[in-house]
């Protein structure tokens, strides 16, 4: 049936280099509604066929667009799922259902209880079962996916390591449903979710690239930069164990299915012009022309005619040269990227031939920073910061999240404790501060991994992370009544797993907006954020800036997106380069050591292991270093802005 299948783009399959079908959308949103839209069709489809529509499903935060968009075509487009039959791919082993980490939950919360399948007719691998008995319960699992009739579709992601399902490097393309050992890697991944990696299973039970392949259709999704490096090995490169996905090449109806960000080292994205003609707009030509001066490691205005040829861009420098002049039009771009004065000039300091901005006739200007994490501010944009700050503008932060899930309990406690010390040596309400380090030191005590913090240790990290806060700006000359705790209520859920962007989160966002009705806007435009709230934040800022862009302040606005600790802009998108000097990179140091709760080991590092101040400090000093061997002037570091131009996620 045709509408079994996600309908090809012209660039679906690039003949010779891309080895799976790719489909790559603007946004996960917009790839997410397709995928789902393709299921509502085949589930339809079997249903007026009068037959059984057997679903192979994922877990993790990559399909949850999918089962957010199929849960609303249930309630506002009646689509049932009274003929469906699931299948999940797998389990942590061993694991109660009722856990918060397990994924007999997950797919209650995010698909099940909002649909009307049948309870029975949705199965996720048991997580109870003994380990004596678990290799039968194996066999029994793929026997019942055999007389299913077995499954129609198959969702899958990818994981750093390459897995599809738990089928971690080395599993071999007939095995099948199973139980493993988990990487190391891929327990880091998950130690979020259980609160500290040594709290993560160390096995799981898994379907067998085998029974993966077995299914009649594969849809494998990759969302964020942090995937684009392991996707284009499964793509492009050889079948092999070590990559898992790549074993998809093999299958006659298999596509992956990805956001701009995840295809970014795709042959079609990072060397589009080695697999044909493309259209040279300015930021292809950028992109080309740094690519070349990279690869060959010369400066822009050293690359010659020779090395455009050698190197494939024949076609570049037959339409857009002479060379000289295409090498300068580069080189010119970047060098007016750099500014000392990011929210512009007073007029005293400006001088003939400076570049004019739009607002440039306000100074000083009001900034808002939106911050997704109280430490999201200093860690990406500490330098400009204090720069703005220095330089006399009214600058607010705007902190969207408490951050309080990524607070140690010791840390709790200690501050229990102090608060509890200081009430009795003033003889404030003494039998309170007794039941308070009661109830915190017996709570946490008791607690187990990943369970949810009382209301009273919500609180307490919370008022660790904003007194962090407060401390790090204050280094940074920011008053505190210019700081706003947002507290957005999809965050408060004391869990990893958040509610989905709500409007009250939106109407808060808007409130702040027309509160300080700022000149320049800041918000973290970092998708590799592996917890997504990141994204999420992000969503909020872009949704409540289309609601007031008709505002009369707004016309005066520009919207800025820097990013986190995980990514940096590539050097053809930074519209906006900021340097730092060696003392303002030691101030944002400084402030970023504040957040001491997060210092020297954070409660969810993410993949990378260094500490939060290196990862921003390397990321500067080479976005610097790029700048310099590019023939630009040498700084210290640089921290990189892009516009944003009412696209929404």
């Amino acid at each position: 049936m045709l509408t079994e299948s996600l309908p090809m783009s012209h660039n679906c399959a690039v003949d010779g280099v891309e080895k799976i079908p790719c489909r790559v959308f603007c946004h996960a949103s917009d790839a997410s509604r397709a995928i789902a839209g393709q299921i509502a069709a085949l589930i339809r489809g079997r249903a007026g066929e009068g037959r059984t529509c057997v679903l192979g499903l994922a877990t993790g935060s990559t399909p949850t667009g999918v089962y957010d968009e199929l849960v609303r075509m249930h309630r506002e487009e009646g689509l049932s799922f009274q003929n469906v039959v699931t299948f999940n791919l797998d389990e942590y082993f061993p694991i109660r259902p009722e856990e918060l980490q397990s994924y007999v939950r997950f797919m209650r919360e995010h698909l099940f209880d909002h649909v009307d399948i049948k309870p029975e007719n949705a199965h996720v691998p048991d997580g109870t079962v003994s380990g004596e008995s678990v290799a039968d319960y194996c066999r029994r699992y793929e026997e019942m996916i055999e007389d299913a009739g077995g499954i129609d579709l198959q969702l899958l992601g990818i994981g750093r390591t390459g897995h599809i399902g738990f089928n971690e490097p080395g599993s071999g393309r007939s095995s099948r449903t199973r139980l493993i050992t988990l990487d190391r890697v891929t327990r880091r991944d998950a130690a979020s979710d259980f609160f500290g990696e040594e709290n993560v299973p160390a096995r799981a039970i898994t379907m067998g690239v085998g029974t993966i392949l077995a299914a009649r259709q594969l849809v494998l999704m990759a969302w964020g930069e942090g995937k684009a490096s392991i996707i284009a090995q499964a793509v492009e490169g050889e079948i092999s164990t070590h990559v898992a996905a790549s074993f998809l090449q093999e299958h006659p109806n298999a596509q992956i299915v990805m956001d701009e960000a995840a295809a970014e080292h795709l042959t079609r994205r990072r060397e589009p012009w080695a697999l044909g003609p493309v259209d040279w707009d300015d930021t292809m030509i950028r992109k080309a022309v740094i690519w070349l001066a990279k690869k060959l490691d010369k400066p822009l205005l050293k690359l010659t005619s020779e090395d455009y040829n050698e190197e494939g861009l024949q076609d570049l420098l037959a339409n857009c040269g002479p060379v000289d002049s295409l090498n300068l039009r580069v080189f010119r771009h970047l060098q007016g990227t750099i500014t000392g004065w990011p929210a512009g000039k007073p007029d005293h300091a400006k001088q003939p031939g400076d570049r004019s901005q739009p607002g440039d006739h306000i100074f000083p200007k009001r900034v808002l920073i939106f911050s997704p994490h109280p430490d999201d501010d200093v860690i990406s944009m500490g330098g400009t910061l204090i720069r703005l700050v220095d330089q006399g503008h009214e600058l607010h932060v705007a902190y969207q999240t408490s951050g309080n899930i990524a607070v140690f309990d010791d840390d709790a406690i200690r501050f229990s404790e102090f608060v509890g010390e200081f009430n009795r040596r003033f003889g404030v309400d003494p039998e309170r501060t007794a039941q308070l380090e009661a109830h915190v030191d017996e709570f946490l005590k008791q607690k187990s991994p990943g369970q949810v913090d009382s209301e009273e240790v919500q609180f307490i990290k919370g008022v660790i992370r904003r007194t962090e806060a407060r401390a790090a700006t204050r280094c940074c000359g920011v008053p505190a009544e210019r700081l706003h705790f947002m507290d957005m209520p999809f965050y408060e859920t004391g869990r990893v797993r958040k509610k989905p962007l709500g409007e009250e989160d939106i109407r808060i966002t808007v409130d702040l907006l027309r509160e300080i009705r700022p000149h320049q806007v800041y918000a973290a435009g970092d998708l590799s954020d592996p917890h997504g709230t990141h994204r999420t934040c992000l969503a909020a800022v872009l949704r409540a800036c289309k609601e007031v862009e008709n505002d009369d302040w707004f016309e005066d606005c520009q919207v800025w997106l820097y990013r986190g600790a995980w990514q940096e802009w590539g050097p053809h998108q930074i519209e906006v380069a900021v340097p730092l000097s060696p003392q303002e990179l030691l101030r944002k140091r400084v402030a970023i050591f504040k957040h001491e709760s997060q210092k020297d080991r954070a409660l969810f590092p993410g993949p990378d292991p260094r500490e939060f101040w290196q990862r921003a400090e390397d990321r500067n000093h080479g976005t610097a270093q790029l700048y310099d061997k590019l023939g630009l002037a040498e700084y210290e570091g640089i921290e990189g802005f892009v516009r944003w131009k009412g696209e929404m996620l």
